[in-house]
């Protein structure tokens, strides 16, 4: 089993696919959506099926172990794991179990109610060893809101938007456009957006 990677991000395509070039061998990893934009090296786990070894990269080992814990809920496989985890890291995830928070889960491709409650259910002390067991019910309250994505005008709302539909969070996608803007006149949409994917990388 392939356990961690480091190397050169060296495509990346909105479906969550990535080849990351590890001394001229490119290994092809689904990741997390969220993960696009910062993910250069880290840790991967591999998944099995009838007819396909599939690799999942992760930017950190606590959303590793986030992962392989969703898998371990009844009718959970590895594609609504990692929508999940587009949406919310390892901590927002804990912390929204620990709160009994539905509503975090709210926007996630093929979450619904019947899912949630049992993540709520299954999920229930099985995730605070990820933040290193001190994530309470209480302590989770502290644990920040996305952040909405501002709303910027012309050619910079548009790379905000872009952003979000490619997986980015909304605060990713804040921090992007607000450094690229002071620089932003006279350029189009099409170099923003490289610019902001630089920012974020």
């Amino acid at each position: 089993m392939i356990g961690r990677l480091t190397g050169t991000l060296a495509e990346r395509a909105i479906d969550g696919s990535i080849v990351l070039d590890v001394n001229g061998v490119g290994y092809e990893l689904f990741v997390p959506l969220g993960t696009l934009g910062k993910l250069g090296s880290g840790v991967t786990t591999t998944h099995v099926r009838e007819d396909a070894l599939v690799l999942y990269g992760f930017a950190t080992s606590e959303d590793r172990a986030a992962f392989r814990t969703l898998l371990g809920v009844s009718s959970i496989g590895p594609k609504l794991a990692l929508a999940v985890l587009s949406h919310l890291s390892a901590r927002e995830l804990a912390g929204a179990i620990a709160r009994e928070d539905r509503t975090a889960f709210q926007g996630i491709p093929g979450v619904g109610k019947k899912i949630v409650e049992r993540l709520a259910l299954e999920l229930k002390d099985k995730l605070g060893s990820l933040t290193g067991g001190s994530l309470s019910a209480s302590s989770a309250g502290s644990v920040p809101a996305p952040i909405a994505t501002p709303r910027f005008t012309g050619p910079l709302a548009s790379v905000a938007g872009v952003l979000v539909s490619m997986g980015f969070r909304p605060s990713e996608a804040e921090r992007a456009v607000t450094a690229i803007a002071p620089h932003a006149d006279g350029k189009d949409t099409g170099a923003l957006i490289r610019e902001a994917l630089a920012a974020l990388g």
